[in-house]
């Protein structure tokens, strides 16, 4: 009931809703209050026909009982009614006897990227924060699900420095990278809360693998043929370990067999060399245990089988008048082309493509509307780098230094506000932020 308190059949008691300030109780917290008695001797009318001025010609009101509202006292009422004002902190001796139960639960819910400063408020929090089981207990909770941010990686003067967009939050936050070493140039990507780098170590190709949250890195053992390479991370939850494809030299050497690196081994595994093709693209996508690329000769896709370590060739011809592509993963089975339609002189518009594996045909399932085309894209030439992750496709432009994001589920296109890929030799990957993914 909306209102409590007891009246006489005439409706002397009057029921008056009143919200408390700053909305403690939102727009259900009223209460009633009963009108007072009136102090002369003539019956007061408190209906709205007798404020406008008609007689009140109701029999004799009853004693009305005053009662409190039920579950609100006085107390209650004065200690909640109070304005509470942002500036307002509280004391520290409130933390202080907070129970680690409790405060466990607390931190829990506060965001990853804000827990870096949390460990700077003193010497307590600085181990909870960084003890594994309270990662893994903040891991598990339902807010932090997986939810895809944008990680961006640069060197400025030979100083790493990484930033991440939330997409649930719509914020940056930087994160710190110096305890990366230095030969870690190259972002390979992300998968499972882990983020792959590769570079030279003097003469030496290495790679490396690490955790941005938890500050950890591990180098991964030397390949069997240490060339520079195309690489791949791919996480598997289910067993808590992690893949890295090794695929053709970078520079066109086709005679270096696929390598793939297993966590659970710690060892490389040669596999099939991929047969003599004319790649169009180093971009790669990984879905469905299987790994593309794109072939100019023969045309159509090349396909690597995790599972069974071996290559196939896949027919799938692709659209007319395309420019340049981009292969996409998405859930599942899902993947995508995304790529510009037209000539370079006179460009038309960005194109999105899904592959049909029945039929080996891409299907066309949406298009890039002109007008975030022409901010993206402003010139013919114009080069544009396109990843994907969970059916999000995010498109960004070296030139604008701008993002773009498209929800192939929702049909949604944003830009991404705030956007930090300002300079040419930002990398870009999507990011899930997970305290309890091990480098190992």
């Amino acid at each position: 009931m909306d209102c409590i308190g007891h009246s006489s059949e005439s409706g002397s008691g009057v029921c008056v809703a009143e919200s408390v300030e700053n909305g403690v109780f939102g727009g259900g917290g009223r209460f009633c209050k009963q009108a007072s008695p009136p102090r002369s001797g003539g019956s007061r009318n408190t209906s709205p026909m007798g404020r406008a001025g008609s007689r009140n010609t109701s029999p004799s009101r009853q004693k009305v009982i005053k009662t409190k509202p039920r579950g609100l006292d006085e107390e209650t009422l004065a200690t909640f009614g109070k304005a509470v004002h942002a500036d307002v902190q509280m004391e520290d001796n409130i933390w202080a006897m907070l129970p680690e139960d409790l405060l466990h639960e607390i931190l829990a819910r506060v965001p990853p990227f804000l827990i870096f400063r949390l460990r700077l408020v003193c010497k307590r929090w600085n181990l909870l924060l960084q003890d594994s089981s309270f990662l893994k207990f903040h891991s598990s909770v339902p807010s932090h699900g997986p939810k895809p941010c944008l990680l961006t990686f640069w060197k400025n003067t030979q100083i790493p420095q990484c930033s991440v967009f939330s997409l649930p939050l719509k914020t940056w936050y930087r994160i710190p990278f110096s305890f990366l070493p230095q030969w870690a140039f190259w972002l390979v990507g992300s998968s499972g809360g882990l983020v792959c780098f590769s570079g030279h170590d003097g003469l030496t190709f290495k790679t490396l693998v690490c955790n941005p949250l938890t500050q950890t890195w591990r180098a991964l053992p030397s390949m069997h043929y240490n060339h520079q390479r195309q690489l791949i991370l791919v996480v598997d939850r289910v067993d808590r370990s992690f893949k890295v494809i090794a695929t053709s030299d970078i520079y066109g050497d086709k005679s270096l067999p696929t390598e793939v690196y297993d966590s659970k081994t710690d060892s490389w595994t040669v596999h099939q060399i991929m047969p003599a093709v004319n790649l169009c693209s180093s971009k790669m996508a990984y879905c469905d245990s299987r790994l593309y690329l794109e072939t100019l000769s023969p045309l159509g896709l090349m396909m690597y089988r995790l599972d069974t370590g071996h290559w196939e060739h896949i027919p799938a011809k692709f659209p007319r008048s395309l420019l340049d592509g981009y292969l996409v993963a998405g859930t599942q089975k899902r993947l995508f082309l995304v790529g510009r339609i037209g000539l370079y002189s006179t460009l038309q518009s960005m194109r999105i493509w899904e592959l049909d594996h029945t039929k080996i045909t891409w299907v066309e399932i949406s298009r890039m509307p002109p007008k975030y085309f022409r901010a993206l894209l402003r010139l013919s030439a114009e080069r544009f780098e396109c990843f994907g992750q969970d059916n999000l496709i995010c498109f960004t432009s070296w030139n604008q230094g701008k993002g773009l994001l498209y929800d192939v589920d929702k049909k949604i296109w944003s830009w991404i506000g705030g956007c930090a890929l300002q300079s040419y030799n930002n990398q870009v990957c999507f990011y899930e932020p997970r305290f309890d993914a091990s480098i190992y």
